[in-house]
């Protein structure tokens, strides 16, 4: 591991004694072996089949070849220095068709993947769902159809029997807003359906999935069970009452939808009339389970307008002025994070536990120049920007514990395709040889100059 100077150590973002930091990624995006050793069709394969649905037609049938190359990726993760590792199970690789026995083969390459990160050192967070459904399970309505979430809660049971005393930390659905708006309400991510306000039900099953599976992992032992909720500001376009209404109506379709279930057993009073025909006797006591850790994945703000009158939904979106972007086109707002961790502290005090960020990162495409070397400073300016707006909120007394850098590996980047590079590492997809960036060095040097390490 590489150590710091007492000149580099003042150089870098301070967090408290015993911070983990960390590593994202997700199965569909970097294990490849789509048709390898018994796994079946998920929805994204189904999804890069279709003409036109993924910017560079390309596909997670190889991406990083993770499944054949976990060895030297954990061995990047050791050099790194980085005490925790988030990734996801294909839940298409251990019961292809969403039901039923598990696939060994399936069972065996995460056995092999978690003895290799113990090994190393490095602390395991597994996300049961990261978006890739079972094809067979959408056939039957996917997660418009309420007995996904008992399938879920299945599979929760038998992960958690299997790994549960490997696995330190469980996440058991990522960005359920995203799955639902992108998946199932604007029809940009699989599978692909557009239903606008009709996409509702996907929310409730989410987070009944969600509290169910926590649930099933309790009772196979699991210790430490969190979210990874996708959380943004929402700023209105302007002091005018509709653009002002427009964006509270948002930020309680895209935040408080999923944090007030999860944290205090109710949807939002401005949705809850939307949501009443869809909650069962029982059901919020479900989704309202303890949790150990709330993981947040944050990006940038979002600027909300009211649509004009007629359009499809009540509320557009505009360009926030005024800041930098990464090459996705994201605004670059660090101290919007710091302000976001302060206010979710003010909002919901003793309902909240200790917070995680699960997943922050920046879209950038340098590659390697002619000696192999990729500089991606914007990523390393990015990267040390918001782990200094965790640390003041940390200094402003919000319970932060860890951040984990999106992403390990360049990747398949969903609707994107292979276009968007957020890793750590470069990928050549052409070889899948893996060049660490300088921003893996620098966040090695930070990792090394924490107080936990210091010598």
């Amino acid at each position: 591991m590489p150590v710091a100077s007492p000149t580099q150590r003042s150089t870098h973002p301070q967090l408290p004694a015993g911070f983990r930091f960390g590593t994202s990624t997700a199965a569909y995006q970097i294990e490849g072996a789509a048709d390898e050793d018994g796994r079946g069709p998920s929805i994204w394969d189904t999804f890069c089949a279709e003409p036109g649905r993924i910017a560079d037609g390309s596909s997670g049938a190889v991406a990083c070849d993770h499944y054949h190359r976990y060895a030297e990726d954990v061995a990047l993760m050791r050099r790194l220095g980085a005490g925790g590792y988030r990734f996801s199970l294909s839940w298409s690789r251990i019961q292809p068709t969403g039901s039923g026995p598990a696939n060994p083969e399936g069972l065996d390459f995460y056995d092999r993947l978690l003895d290799c990160l113990l090994e190393a050192g490095v602390e395991p967070m597994a996300t049961l769902y990261h978006w890739d459904l079972p094809q067979p399970l959408e056939d039957e309505g996917g997660w418009l159809n309420r007995d996904t979430v008992d399938r879920f809660a299945d599979l929760a049971a038998l992960v958690g029997e299997r790994f549960a005393d490997r696995v330190a930390h469980w996440i058991p659905v990522n960005e359920p807003n995203v799955a639902m708006m992108l998946g199932y309400g604007t029809g940009e991510h699989a599978p692909g359906w557009r239903l606008l306000f009709d996409a509702l039900p996907v929310a409730h099953h989410l987070l009944l999935a969600h509290g169910r599976a926590a649930i099933a992992l309790r009772a196979a032992g699991a210790t430490s069970i969190g979210c990874a909720n996708n959380h943004a500001p929402m700023w209105p376009a302007s002091d005018d009452a509709a653009d002002v209404g427009a964006t509270k109506l948002f930020d309680a379709l895209w935040n408080g939808m999923y944090v007030e279930p999860m944290l205090l057993g109710r949807y939002p009073v401005d949705l809850a009339p939307l949501m009443e025909d869809l909650v069962a006797d029982g059901d919020l006591a479900t989704i309202r389970q303890p949790l150990d850790f709330y993981g947040m994945n944050y990006y940038n703000p979002m600027r909300v307008a009211a649509a004009p009158e007629g359009a499809e939904m009540p509320f557009e979106f505009r360009e926030l002025l005024g800041y930098p972007t990464t090459e996705r086109g994201w605004p670059i707002v660090p101290d919007a994070l710091r302000e976001y961790l302060i206010t979710m502290r003010a909002r919901y005090r003793a309902a909240l536990p200790p917070m995680v960020i699960t997943e922050s990162g920046c879209a950038y495409s340098t590659g390697p120049d002619d000696h192999g070397v990729v500089d991606d400073q914007a990523r390393i300016d990015y990267l040390d920007a918001h782990l200094r707006a965790v640390a003041t909120a940390i200094q402003r007394g919000v319970d932060v514990r860890g951040f984990y850098a999106w992403s390990l590996l360049d990747n398949f980047e969903w609707a994107e395709g292979l276009t968007q590079r957020y890793g750590l590492v470069h990928v050549d997809f052409e070889t899948l040889a893996r060049t660490p960036k300088r921003s893996f060095q620098w966040y090695a040097d930070v990792i090394a100059a924490q107080p936990q390490h210091a010598g």
